[in-house]
This record gives structure tokens, C-alpha cells and sequence, in this order.
């Protein structure tokens, strides 16, 4: 028996773990919602809610390629212990993953467990991230031979469903099996929360290829225009309900297909419509899936950003613990995360952030330097609040921003 083991990667399109599984043996996949990943200040009963729905619609697919979707709480090591005794699966398949410290860790404790317990453990990448590289020139050259290959199609079912014996497969973990509060994001009118699942990030796609995204390269600098304008795909992304691999050759399809469209425009003597915003659209998205892997590649080859300052020039600039903080300090902080810091674009941008879980990314670089240098607070405080709060909090690019926008990576210095 092969298992899956499942992260930030919840579908079933492109996802060459689960193809290499099927393509060894009968196939189960698990999700494990671990403890010590969900007690990290970043993450929110708001990133559940969107993971849950993601593995609901997970579940429908992966039952159709009769592969049962088994669900645990607890810690990985054990948990796959656990199933092994029962299971006795021969090999674990999963993604390479660039997280937090505490899911680095935990890849270490599972890659001794696999060790300990005989069981071969294949990691295969997923993104442009490349694990091991010790020099950045040249990673745009390896970015696109990563993605050169087309995506993978849907699997094949497998002939039969695994014998899993009387083993329980478990069900969605709520807030409370977690010790998380219950979230508040309900949305407002023209703001709602985004949903999770393979079926909407695809639909999300298709709309911004053939509609929304003509004016992107504009649009998505302004807030309202670019609540629709933006692909809005970047929380799908971030918890994998949608591989970049996807994105990237379906944009290149559709940028074929629109120069078709403005050949024929030009030869044809009633030319079809074309609309020329499209060209420099598609050319700025494209660039923008580029860097979302630049970024994480980033914290991929120094995780100490996460916790550190890139430039150690700029240590002791602000005060970092919330706990040496004056009561200036502190006021400023919780009026900053409460939207009511009095200067009215910033709080309209964090109150839309609290009732949605998303901005684009011109509102949430002005949040940050505000915060760092009006207000002049430490990134690390700001950053983990706005975490909890971003759907698609993705670390890599996450701490790589905010440090960027805080000033102290001793480039692009404010």
C-alpha cells in the first residue's frame, strides 16, 4: 500500500505525489491537522475554514479515484505511526513544502521516523522553489525548465478501493478540536470571504484568463478595481487547491490563443475584436507567478528570515518584544490592528482585511510601512497579525514582504 501524505497541495489535478502513488500501488491519502502547526501565532480558525472546504471538495475527487481520505489530529510522527501499525503501508508520498520553522522541524522528525520504520519517503516538488540551492543565479533559467513540462491530468481511478480493515477514517477538524476560537470573517456586501476547493480555483481561473483579468496590469494596483481585477487566486495557491504549474500554462494558452485572435484582427478585413489591454495583462501575471516562487525560494535558502532580520544592521532599530514595549508602543499597535489608527485609508484597508481575509498587494505594503515607520513598530508583531488574518498567508513571500517593506533588508531601502 502506498499513502499520501497531504499539505499544501489538496487536489487532485497536478499533483505528481498522488500520480506516483497510483502509479506504484493501492492508494490512500491522509490529512493529519497537527497541534503544534495550528498553536503558531500566524495561523487562525479563518486558514481552517478555508483548508476544510478545500478537503471537502478533496474528498469527493479522491472517493471518484476510490482513494479514501483519511483524517487525523495529532502529530505526524505519531500519526503515521499509528496508521502503519495498522496499514503496514510500504511507502510515503508527499510535496516538498517551505513553511515555518515548525513544519521544518517536523519534516526532520518524520524523515528519522521513516528511517526508524523502513519506510522509504519520496518528497517531490510542486513549485519553482529548489531545495538545496546554495546560489540564486540563474533560478529564473531553472523557474521555467520547472515548469516547462504540462500539468498533470486528473488520475485515473484506481481499479478497486484499498482494504483499510474496520479503520476508521476520521472527519474535518473544527476550531475546537484545535484550540482555536471560532472565526469572525463573514464578509460584506461586495467583500465576502473566498471559498476553498479545487472546483472554485478553477473557476476563479477561467474567469480572470477570459474576463476579469483584461485591465490586471492596471487595475490590480487599486483596491476596489482590484477585488475583481486580481486572479484572486493567491489563497488557492497558498494552501494548493491549484498548482502554479496549472496557472502558468493555462495563462501561456490563452496569451497563444489572443495573438491569434490579433493576427486575425489584422488580416482579416472585419476583424474580430481584440482588446490590446490583454497583451500587457497576461505579461504582468506571469511575471507575478515568477516571483510568488522567488520569494519563497528566499526563505527556502535563509529560513532564518522568518524570525531575524535579513540585514543584521538594522537589529535594535525598533524594539521587537511586545512585552518592552511602552504604552505608546502598545496603543499604537492595537489601534493599527483595529483599524482605527484615525487616517482614513489605513483603517479602511484593515477593516476590509478583517471582514474578508484578503486585500491586494498595493493596500497591504502600504499597512506595513505604515506600521514600521509612521508608527514605528517591529515587523515581527505586525507580521504575525497580519498573518493570522491573510487567507492566503504564505510564508515565504510573507516574511520576504515584510521585510522588504519594513526597511531592513538593507536593499530598497525607504
Amino acid at each position: 500500500m502506498q499513502l499520501v501524505w497531504l499539505k499544501r497541495d489538496l487536489r487532485t489535478r497536478d499533483h505528481p505525489a498522488l500520480d506516483a502513488a497510483l502509479q506504484h500501488g493501492p492508494t490512500a491519502a491522509v490529512y493529519i491537522y497537527e497541534p503544534s502547526l495550528w498553536q503558531q501565532p500566524e495561523m487562525s480558525a479563518a486558514h481552517l475554514a478555508f483548508i476544510n472546504e478545500c478537503l471537502a471538495d478533496l474528498r469527493e475527487r479522491l472517493d471518484a479515484l476510490r482513494v479514501p481520505l483519511i483524517f487525523r489530529v495529532g502529530e505526524v510522527t505519531g500519526a503515521l505511526g499509528r496508521l502503519h501499525d495498522r496499514l503496514r503501508f510500504s511507502h510515503l508520498w508527499s510535496h516538498e513544502e517551505t513553511g515555518l520553522a515548525v513544519t521544518y522541524e517536523r519534516d526532520r522528525a518524520v524523515k528519522r521516523w521513516c528511517r526508524d520504520a523502513g519506510v522509504p519517503w519520496t518528497e517531490l516538488p510542486q513549485t519553482g522553489v529548489i531545495r538545496g540551492l546554495t546560489d540564486r543565479d540563474g533560478w529564473a533559467r531553472r523557474w521555467q525548465a520547472r515548469m516547462k513540462d504540462a500539468p498533470l491530468p486528473e488520475p485515473e481511478p484506481q481499479a478497486q478501493m484499498p482494504d483499510l480493515g474496520d479503520l476508521q477514517l476520521g472527519d474535518l477538524a473544527q476550531p475546537t478540536d484545535l484550540g482555536l476560537k471560532p472565526s469572525s470573517m463573514r464578509g460584506i456586501e461586495g467583500f465576502p470571504v473566498q471559498q476553498g476547493g479545487q472546483s472554485r480555483a478553477l473557476s476563479l481561473l477561467d474567469s480572470f484568463l477570459n474576463h476579469r483579468g483584461v485591465n490586471y496590469r492596471a487595475d490590480m494596483a487599486t483596491p476596489n478595481a482590484g477585488w475583481d481585477a486580481c486572479s484572486r487566486l493567491s489563497t488557492h495557491l497558498a494552501w494548493g487547491s491549484i498548482s502554479i504549474r496549472t496557472l502558468h500554462h493555462a495563462t501561456r494558452e490563452r496569451q497563444a490563443e489572443l495573438r491569434e485572435l490579433k493576427l486575425k484582427a489584422e488580416r482579416d478585413s472585419t476583424p474580430v475584436p481584440f482588446d490590446k489591454r490583454w497583451q500587457g495583462s497576461l505579461t504582468s501575471f506571469q511575471g507575478r507567478l515568477r516571483w510568488h516562487c522567488h520569494f519563497m525560494q528566499k526563505l527556502e535558502t535563509e529560513p532564518e528570515i522568518e524570525h531575524r532580520n535579513m540585514n543584521r544592521a538594522y537589529d535594535g532599530v525598533r524594539t521587537e518584544d511586545p512585552s518592552d514595549w511602552t504604552a505608546d508602543e502598545r496603543t499604537r499597535f492595537d489601534a493599527w490592528c483595529a483599524g482605527q489608527t484615525g487616517y482614513p485609508m489605513i483603517d479602511a484597508a484593515m477593516r476590509c482585511l478583517h471582514s474578508s481575509g484578503w486585500m491586494n498587494f498595493r493596500m497591504r505594503s502600504m499597512l506595513v510601512s505604515f506600521a514600521s515607520y509612521h508608527l514605528w513598530l517591529h515587523w515581527k508583531p505586525t507580521a504575525t497579525f497580519l498573518a493570522q488574518h491573510f487567507l492566503d498567508f504564505e510564508p515565504g513571500i510573507h516574511f520576504s514582504q515584510f521585510q522588504m517593506q519594513s526597511g531592513v533588508t538593507g536593499i530598497n531601502t525607504v
